[in-house]
């Protein structure tokens, strides 16, 4: 008995004297924001008064911060109490948050389209985006995005997107096409959870009716000349994000992977799936180098219809191919491009860039085999430049000149804001 007595005391002894060498924080101040609240840096800090001092989660807290819209860059000072204790302070360069975003692209077919937007990133100061756009696509089309990844916690959040999207949609068949005018009308509604530093989720549903109205073209019995129906759509979004900012540079691995299930109130309307990962992979090169990369591989329910979902486009995915200007019911793009920072002064940076994209399409009821088809590859390369603020969220102007590579290739100018990828 007393030998048990000897051990719980030897083991609290021990205990506490581990316990006094590990200095705590005092208290975390925040400094050089002006619109981001103290209260919210301090809610999404993983490091709280209290608690011993941690290095990696004070490095991992300064990539949280340079994560957010709202801060272009953070870093950290320690200083050492009276009573031997620490204070730290987080020292944050806020990114200015109301950013408009024009987008431009055209091909040598004189295709021409453009979308205008505004958004705020930093609402209430916390962090919360609302926008809206109107395009221009042939027809006119808005949407309204609500986003607050942090709304109920520092993990908890909730999206709301509203749109009217309508578009001048190219349909293949019959080895023709046809043009129809396509309409959109859609509500999404999305819960947004991040496990940790590196891995989060979004899962939601999306209502939304969906209108074809044949204009010209090919014809196909088989295939209406109008259609409009009902339909749900379920979301799944996993992320698992190792990026790390430093400016204009990124280094790391991201891996983005989109499940959505699409059901129709209409019997003779299949239900069907659609899923595809991102997957992304930066290097820095040297002091004004960088590396990026994306590999998209992606695939939906094969059926043997001209409404597939993945389709060949210049803003989303091969620079200078043109507007839609196929389908498939799989996808496999491979884009590179190496940047190099021309200029660096305190605020703005200018960019150059040289690129390949690739890709490759499954046929709508084809098989597999239709990936390495020559028909169905597209390999353009071109050059561009970035003109890039520093101090303002996502303003990054670029633009990038494609020329294609393969049989019956075009070329193309894409204009948007933000890098290609």
């Amino acid at each position: 008995m007393i030998q048990k007595y000897f051990a719980c005391i030897l083991f609290l002894l021990v205990y506490s004297f581990a316990v006094s060498q590990n200095k705590v924080v005092s208290d975390i101040k925040i400094q050089g924001n002006k619109r981001i609240k103290s209260s919210f840096v301090k809610k999404m800090a993983s490091v709280k008064p209290g608690t011993v001092l941690d290095s990696l989660l004070l490095d991992e807290d300064m990539e949280v911060l340079k994560r957010l819209p709202s801060v272009s860059h953070a870093y950290y000072q320690v200083y050492t109490t009276e009573d031997g204790n620490y204070n730290i302070f987080y020292n944050i360069e806020e990114s200015f948050t109301l950013i408009p975003s024009p987008s431009i692209y055209t091909t040598n077919n004189d295709e021409f389209a453009f979308r205008l937007g505004l958004t705020e990133f930093n609402l209430l100061g916390r962090n919360i985006a609302l926008g809206a756009f109107y395009q221009h696509d042939v027809y006119d089309s808005f949407a309204i995005n609500f986003r607050a990844p942090f709304l109920f916690t520092r993990r908890l959040g909730l999206a709301i997107n509203v749109q009217d999207l309508t578009t001048l949609e190219p349909l293949y068949f019959n080895n023709g096409s046809a043009d129809y005018k396509y309409d959109n009308e859609s509500v999404e509604v999305l819960g947004l959870y991040k496990f940790n530093f590196k891995n989060r989720i979004e899962l939601g549903g999306t209502h939304f009716i969906e209108t074809y109205n044949y204009l010209s073209g090919e014809t196909d019995p088989n295939v209406p000349r109008s259609l409009s129906v009902d339909k749900w759509l379920a979301k799944f979004i996993y992320e698992f994000n190792n990026l790390s900012y430093h400016y204009q540079y990124v280094d790391g691995f991201r891996s983005m992977f989109n499940f959505q299930y699409v059901t129709s109130t209409d019997d003779s309307l299949p239900d069907f799936f659609i899923g595809w990962n991102d997957l992304y992979y930066f290097k820095r090169i040297g002091e004004k180098g960088n590396w990026a990369n994306r590999i998209r591989i992606g695939l939906s329910s094969n059926d043997n219809t001209p409404f597939a979902p993945f389709s060949v486009d210049n803003n989303v995915n091969i620079r200078g191919v043109g507007n839609v200007i196929d389908r498939g019911t799989g996808s496999i793009v491979f884009n590179t491009e190496y940047r190099h920072t021309l200029i660096d002064k305190r605020n703005v940076v200018l960019q150059s860039n040289v690129f390949i994209d690739s890709g490759s399409w499954r046929l709508p009821g084809g098989a597999l085999s239709d990936f390495t088809n020559g028909d169905n590859i597209k390999v353009y390369s071109g050059i561009g430049c970035r003109l890039i603020h520093k101090k303002i969220f996502n303003a990054i102007f670029r633009i990038d000149y494609g020329l294609g590579l393969t049989k019956d290739a075009t070329r193309g100018i894409v204009f948007g804001i933000g890098q290609y990828f």
